[in-house]
């Protein structure tokens, strides 16, 4: 485990840079902020509300503790060149010459290789690859890995892998620093699908001045290699018939700002080949960034709002189909909505875009396939006083669907409230989060839903400009509209806000990243150190760091391995904190104590389907001794209103087990879960998929 508080100050970062950025399309920032009732000065003065001076000018962001390694007497070898465009053309420091493959349609097939011998071991930590700078675009690489050798031989697993946009732009992959002598970038596609060519103007390592830490799963688990995108992932969402993980940013790859609306591109990670493909949705006509986003009671990931402010839109997994929706009756951005204990779907607040204030609740049926306003469901109660007004104060609600049909709207106000979406709708105040202050963009998790238990953690007073606190307290739920009990426990080891709050099949609660000093845009003072919340003792622990820093617009989000992804950031446009890239951190209990992976239980069957009440009957190869179900989630901006951990308590019948599940739809929130098996060692099975229909 990771106790060594002086990391804490080696690993907060500071920018370099502070320019002014001047985006390209701030006219078109401005426009879409008016006709959106955003704020008046974005494009102008603003990105997203923040000054353009305090965003870090560039591209991408850059490794930490690491410079650009000289080349001197470099080598470098392909599996095949067109002549006159030899792989030495990559490393010659002219951007204007190229590596290219062999021309024409009967090149050579992927995969392609190019290997660069720097001559000398070093501790190196990232690579960039700049496409040809020509105008033209054959041969840009799409899907590649990154492998590190001291011998030129034998090579490493891969230390990074994925897909990188189709476009002129530098690419850069930042993973954990290891010592080598040899770099090898293999690439897997063409990334306009053009043709079996690959190519590349220059290639840059990095050098780190900071060796990775030593753990080999030993305690505090371990991080997978750097999985590249070719988006900043902002939105992410489990699918439940495959496990893959759909993510998105906004109309560009990059940036949301001046948005023309009506597209958005997505991208999706396939855990299983450790592959991104990537897709420009358009049919919908919405640009899903900054939305309100929840799991269905079918298994739909529902988006709503955001740049198109009054849009809907459905993404079905079976058939990997998006579909619109009507539009809601409000339009909204930032907002936050949950699934509801008959199915429905509920929403309230959002005043990023579409006007500011009245973000009233509203409800969504399925049967109905209408939004129906809810007048006794007013925003008020929920506001934070926030410094920019109701712009920021009624963004992102720790929503939580319960009993009768319930909401309870834990934060990040520090009045807590339930809202009743039934008729036309009612709420009632449910007293303080205890001595806590306002806490927006701070974290809450349902980590026992059946026990009622709701853990809360980070954020700040205001959106920006302030720090954030490490305070953390246990809500326990009873039934609707009584008033909750509030329990503060020892807080967390760093201040976050602008971080990720995971429930793990075991009970613990997973933490990652986030920034002490809230500042949207911006790597200042990020913490790069993850922590777990112990139920059981009641107490937080550390892990390994995370490689690169997971601050605003980051996500997180649980595997149905029982892993976790982590990955994202920025999507600033020209700026320095654009993180295209994520981790899979796996945790401690999928290791022995020596460090080696620890041998799962296998779940052989399982009940597909179980109503309220009902019972679950699984199979496996071996004894285990806990059980639990883990609604499948979705995530953006901090807010996952769909996670919530079910423990079950099974009869064992030789390897066979059954059990009873909750006989209430608020405990048991209509949709789909993941069953995992843990064994006496605490380590869980790769998940079962259960729905609960209603």
């Amino acid at each position: 485990v990771f106790t060594i508080r002086l990391l804490a100050t080696t690993l907060s970062l500071t920018s370099t840079s502070l320019a002014r950025i001047i985006p390209q399309n701030s006219a078109a920032i401005q426009e879409h902020a008016q006709e959106n009732g955003g704020l008046d000065t974005e494009g102008i003065e603003t990105l997203d509300g923040v000054p353009l001076d305090a965003i870090p000018e560039g591209r991408a962001a850059a490794p930490t503790n690491a410079q650009v390694l000289a080349v001197n007497g470099w080598t470098a070898t392909a599996d095949s060149y067109q002549p006159g465009f030899e792989p030495g053309k990559a490393i010659d420091g002219n951007a204007n010459s190229f590596w290219h493959t062999p021309f024409g349609a009967a090149g050579n097939a992927h995969p392609h290789y190019i290997t660069i011998d720097t001559k000398a071991t070093n501790l190196i930590k990232s690579v960039s690859y700049q496409p040809r700078q020509d105008g033209q675009a054959n041969g840009n690489i799409g899907g590649h890995t990154i492998s590190l050798s001291l011998d030129g031989v034998t090579f490493t697993t891969p230390k990074a892998l994925g897909t990188w946009r189709d476009d002129a732009s530098t690419k850069t992959s930042i993973f954990e620093a290891t010592n080598a002598r040899y770099v090898r970038l293999t690439a897997t596609t063409e990334a306009g699908g053009r043709g079996p060519w690959s190519s590349a103007a220059e290639i840059q390592i990095y050098t780190s001045t900071v060796p990775a830490p030593a753990y080999n799963g030993i305690g505090g688990g371990q991080w997978s290699p750097t999985i590249d995108f070719p988006l900043v992932p902002v939105a992410a969402a489990l699918e439940y018939n495959s496990g893959n993980l759909l993510t998105w940013s906004s109309y560009a790859a990059d940036q949301f700002g001046g948005s023309p609306g009506g597209t958005t591109l997505t991208a999706t990670y396939f855990p299983g080949s450790q592959t991104v493909s990537q897709r420009t949705v358009t049919n919908t006509q919405h640009d899903m960034f900054c939305p309100g986003l929840n799991v269905d009671s079918r298994g739909r990931i529902f988006v709503t709002g955001g740049n198109n402010a009054e849009k809907t839109s459905i993404y079905t997994p079976a058939g990997s189909a998006w579909s619109g929706a009507p539009n809601m009756n409000i339009p909204r951005g930032y907002q936050s909505q949950v699934t509801l204990s008959d199915g429905r779907t509920f929403v309230i607040g959002g005043s990023w875009s579409g006007g500011e204030g009245g973000k009233d609740g509203e409800v969504y049926s399925i049967s109905a396939n209408a939004w129906t306003r809810l007048p006794g469901c007013p925003v008020g109660p929920m506001l934070t006083a926030d410094a920019q007004g109701v712009y920021r104060a009624d963004n992102h609600a720790w929503l939580f669907g319960w009993k009768q049909g319930w909401v309870f709207q834990a934060g990040p106000s520090k009045a807590m409230n339930w809202y009743n979406p039934n008729g036309q709708g009612g709420y009632q105040g449910a007293g303080n989060r205890g001595n806590d202050g306002d806490a927006m963009c701070g974290l809450a998790t349902m980590y026992d839903a059946v026990a009622g238990k709701i853990l809360t953690v980070g954020g700040a007073p205001n959106y920006q400009n302030i720090d954030a606190t490490a305070n953390a307290y246990i809500i326990t739920l009873a039934n609707q509209g009584q008033a909750p009990q509030v329990q503060q426990i020892n807080p967390m080891w760093y201040k976050r806000i602008f971080a990720n709050s995971v429930v793990m099949p075991n009970g613990n609660v997973f933490i990652v990243g986030g920034q002490v000093y809230g500042l949207p845009f911006s790597d200042d003072t990020a913490q790069l150190i993850p922590e777990i919340f112990v139920p059981a003792s009641g107490n937080f622990i550390r892990v390994p760091p995370i490689n690169a820093p997971r601050t605003y617009h980051s996500v997180a989000t649980l595997l149905a391995d029982g892993t976790i992804f982590a990955g994202g950031g920025g999507l600033c446009g020209g700026c320095a904190t654009n993180h295209f890239d994520g981790q899979v951190y796996s945790p401690g209990y999928l290791f022995n104590g020596d460090g080696t992976r620890a041998t799962r239980p296998v779940i052989n069957s399982a009940t597909a389907e179980v109503r309220t009440g009902g019972t679950i009957t699984a199979s496996t190869n071996t004894a285990v001794t806990s059980w639990s179900l883990v609604r499948l989630s979705s995530t953006t901006h901090t807010v996952n209103t769909d996670q919530r951990r079910i423990p079950l308590t099974a009869t064992a019948n030789g390897n066979t087990y059954t059990m009873v599940v909750p006989n209430d739809y608020g405990i048991l929130i209509p949709g789909y879960y993941m069953l995992f098996a843990m064994n006496a060692q605490g380590t869980p099975s790769i998940s079962k998929y259960v729905r609960v229909p209603r």
